[in-house]
């Protein structure tokens, strides 16, 4: 028979809940969603069904819930169901959690399972009650975790499918029989997912040295030739962004990266022809950036993570879905304790919309969806 459902969710896993309960026939009375935006939210709208919309998202209120249901269905919601919204179902309320409970109970499962090493994955329909993920389990499934995929790669290939199908199955086994699946879980095995919090500090810095000279150096290696450098250029107002080193045979052979002000580029070319005297030979090539939108600022970024494929496609999507451009880009690997280390260095040009705090969200939320820390030196251009 056809069930009379409501669903609690968000985003692209709850909206296509939505779609699949409708397929299947069931009777959606009504929709619960965080924000009117949200992508549940639109596709309610879309359909003409009954929508309420969270004063909070941490809380799901009985008066949330207009209508009396056969079951309630949580998909992709952190909400905390109360009891007086729970009373509403005649047969139950199930949610759908990316872990094979009791293990990684939280916020933050997909994660964890991969911080923990985990060689295996799984998901779990739960029934929800007056605690956190701790509920009868109805349905459960695994899956294998691929060596190097990040919490993103694991939910879109393994654990968002599962999920569509697990709460399928429970659905109908609710519609044919009248009640739900329930086997108790064993909290000796319980472990907790709380969330990866990651902070983003913005500092602003005034960001003149927009003149990029790029120097070689070549001449018979001996003692102190760096030191000649960096002292030929001391008291100007010079930042030594990177720079090669190497010998060969007994020659010195150098390139350095040197950003200047452009007011003070040929200052700082004359006090390097000045290592001539020293039998060095000096070539220099001279680069000025462009100047940034009016509003628009500039930004270094450092990224540090364990390396696994996807990196930088995630970083890059992920800002350009905000208008964020990246500038300059360094990747290197670095080996870390046995572990090889991806490490990232970014120069960001960040429109004028788009605030700090704005921005500090949308770096915090990639660090935490990525797995990597991240550090952050603002330039007001």
């Amino acid at each position: 028979m056809a069930l009379k459902c409501t669903l609690i969710g968000s985003r692209y896993f709850g909206a296509t809940v939505l779609a699949q309960l409708l397929e299947d026939g069931h009777e959606v009375v009504r929709v619960v969603a965080n924000t009117a935006d949200d992508r549940l939210a639109l596709a309610a709208q879309k359909a003409g069904l009954p929508l309420t919309v969270l004063e909070s998202p941490r809380k799901v209120p009985g008066d949330a819930l207009k209508e009396d249901c056969d079951l309630i269905v949580a998909a992709h919601t952190h909400a905390f169901v109360t009891p007086e919204a729970l009373a509403r179902a005649r047969i139950g309320a199930i949610g759908y959690h990316p872990s094979l409970l009791p293990r990684h109970r939280g916020i933050a499962a997909v994660e964890w399972t991969l911080l923990s090493g985990d060689p295996i994955a799984g998901g779990s329909i739960y029934h929800l009650d007056a605690g956190w993920d701790d509920g009868a389990i109805a349905a459960q499934d695994w899956c294998f975790v691929v060596k190097g995929e990040g919490a993103r790669d694991l939910w879109e290939r393994a654990l968002s499918p599962m999920g569509l199908r697990l709460i399928r199955q429970v659905v109908n086994h609710a519609a044919q029989h009248g009640s739900l699946p329930a086997s108790k879980q064993d909290p000796r095995f319980a472990t907790k997912a709380p969330m990866i919090k990651r902070n983003v500090s913005l500092v602003p810095h005034d960001n003149t040295l927009t003149t990029s000279l790029v120097v070689t150096v070549i001449g018979r290696d001996r003692p102190g030739i760096v030191r000649m450098i960096s002292d030929s250029v001391q008291g100007l107002s010079v930042n030594w962004a990177d720079s090669r080193m190497t010998h060969y045979a007994d020659q010195f052979a150098g390139v350095v990266h040197l950003q200047v002000s452009p007011e003070q580029a040929d200052q700082v070319v004359d006090a390097l022809k000045k290592l001539e005297t020293d039998g060095l030979s000096v070539q220099w090539a001279r680069s000025d950036s462009p100047p940034v939108p009016a509003g628009n600022r500039m930004l270094k970024l450092e990224m540090t993570g364990a390396d696994r494929p996807g990196i930088v496609r995630e970083l890059s999507s992920g800002l350009a879905e905000r208008g964020v451009s990246i500038e300059d880009l360094h990747t290197e690997i670095i080996s870390a304790e046995g572990q090889s280390q991806f490490k990232v260095r970014a120069v960001l040009v960040v429109p004028q919309a788009l605030t700090d705090e704005a921005l500090r969200t949308v770096l915090e939320g990639l660090a935490t969806q990525m797995m990597m820390d991240i550090g952050l030196d603002a330039h007001m251009a």
